[in-house]
């Protein structure tokens, strides 16, 4: 009797620490999940942010470079393009790459113009436009890192026993096509 007490014990204590993993693990996943969720947030913000500067942008450089219509128009189409995604939405990266590319142009434009360059409200604002991309790549570089801590954890064992049956799937990076990674093509 003492020996099926004594294997009844050590096969609750197996269960309550199999238990006590289980939902560690899964803690860990929904901390984890929820950090690349707040990631995307941020990066909302500070995409919100440059979508709200791209209009006054645009009508700055439109006083003075009047006849830029086509570089002016396809600033306003990808950011009509990029409003439309939301969060980790597929397809989001595409279009604020693309939203990216149409601004570079945009910004060099004022190479051609002095009387735009000198402007103080063009300087204000690519000043601001600046800013909210360097805002914008930290809040990249944070959901990188988030992410990848994330897919790594699902994926890997033990903890891939978990992640797959609980519903934590892999989740994409937000990366720059390798047209952002080159000289902006100026067309005049």
């Amino acid at each position: 009797m003492a020996s099926i007490t004594a294997a009844a014990l050590a096969g609750s204590t197996v269960v309550l620490l199999v238990g006590v993993w289980l939902v560690r693990v899964y803690n860990k996943l929904v901390r984890m999940r929820n950090q690349v969720e707040a990631s995307w947030s941020q990066i909302d913000v500070q995409l919100k942010r440059r979508h709200d500067l791209i209009p006054n942008l645009v009508e700055t450089v439109k006083g003075y470079a009047s006849h830029e219509r086509d570089t002016l128009a396809a600033v306003l189409a990808a950011r009509g393009e990029a409003i439309t995604h939301t969060g980790g939405d597929p397809g989001r990266a595409d279009a604020e790459n693309a939203l990216g590319q149409a601004l570079g142009r945009l910004v060099a434009l004022a190479e051609a113009y002095p009387q735009l360059r000198a402007s103080e409200n063009f300087a204000a604002m690519q000043s601001e436009l600046a800013t909210t991309e360097d805002k914008i790549a930290y809040a990249r570089q944070f959901l990188t890192y988030a992410v990848q801590q994330y897919n790594t954890a699902i994926q890997s064992f033990p903890t891939n026993l978990v992640a797959g049956p609980l519903g934590f799937h892999r989740r994409e990076l937000f990366t720059s096509d390798d047209s952002d990674r080159g000289v902006v093509a100026v067309g005049l």
